[in-house]
């Protein structure tokens, strides 16, 4: 874990606080979203940390090259693979294109206008392919995984050096696994859990996620994993990495 930090470090500067600060949807979805998605693809990128700064929890499907569970699935339904494409049960929408699902996620959820940053389309687009460089062919390439019964529930905020590296894993061994957004609402949280516990502070979060995670594990830090197959909840992203390889790995 040492060694992949750094470069996920790098991503996430490149995007300064785009994907982790979040302002909750003022009508969130009934039913859960659900994106067919590649974790390094400078374009899926996109979609997640739209899905970050409005807290919107997400259903992810695992499409990386050579994968074979859900990207014939992803042709059945749109006709080709091309990456990301959200399904919206709440009101029937299927669609391609980063930009046309970021706009379309404000829209119907966010209900506000679509923030300058986003109007700059060819300028995010840019900048996400810049976040993938560092990180090379990680979350890229399918091998093999088992495949849970349930799915698996990862809290996370797309921005987060420490998360990135089991959702690429989540990929590449084609696991699927129910995103439960934590971006940050208050000053308070931007500081590291450590300095928190050090100086007994506990923000109060707008967002039901990192409310609902201080309540059963007394304490808020990204990534957390939740399995519901085997009723094992983790922080720390070594213990999750190791975790995965051991119960899912192939």
């Amino acid at each position: 874990m040492a060694a992949n930090l750094p470069t996920s470090l790098v991503a996430t500067l490149v995007r300064g606080t785009t994907g982790i600060s979040s302002t909750p949807a003022p009508v969130p979805p009934a039913v859960n979203l659900q994106l067919y998605d590649i974790e390094n693809c400078p374009y899926c990128r996109l979609v997640r940390e739209a899905l970050t700064e409005l807290a919107l929890d997400a259903e992810i499907y695992p499409c990386p090259k050579s994968g074979e569970r859900y990207r014939p699935e992803l042709v059945a339904r749109g006709g080709k693979a091309q990456f990301p494409y959200l399904v919206d049960p709440n009101t029937g929408t299927e669609m391609y294109e980063s930009l046309d699902i970021v706009a379309y996620l404000f829209e119907i959820y966010g209900q506000r206008e679509l923030p300058l940053k986003w109007r700059v389309g060819g300028l995010q687009k840019f900048g996400s392919m810049l976040a993938s460089a560092p990180r090379v062919s990680r979350g890229m390439q399918a091998r093999t995984g088992r495949l849970p019964e349930y799915l698996l529930e990862l809290y996370s905020f797309e921005g987060s050096p420490y998360a990135r590296p089991v959702r690429e894993l989540l990929c590449e061994l084609e696991i699927p696994y129910l995103l439960r957004n934590c971006g940050r609402t208050e000053l308070a949280e931007w500081l590291v859990p450590p300095l928190r516990q050090a100086f007994n502070v506990t923000p109060e979060s707008r967002l039901e996620n990192r409310r609902a995670l201080q309540a059963e594990e007394g304490r808020v830090a990204i990534p957390y994993l939740y399995d519901p197959n085997t009723e094992q909840g983790l922080f720390e992203s070594a213990a999750i990495l190791d975790y995965i390889e051991q119960t899912y790995g192939g």
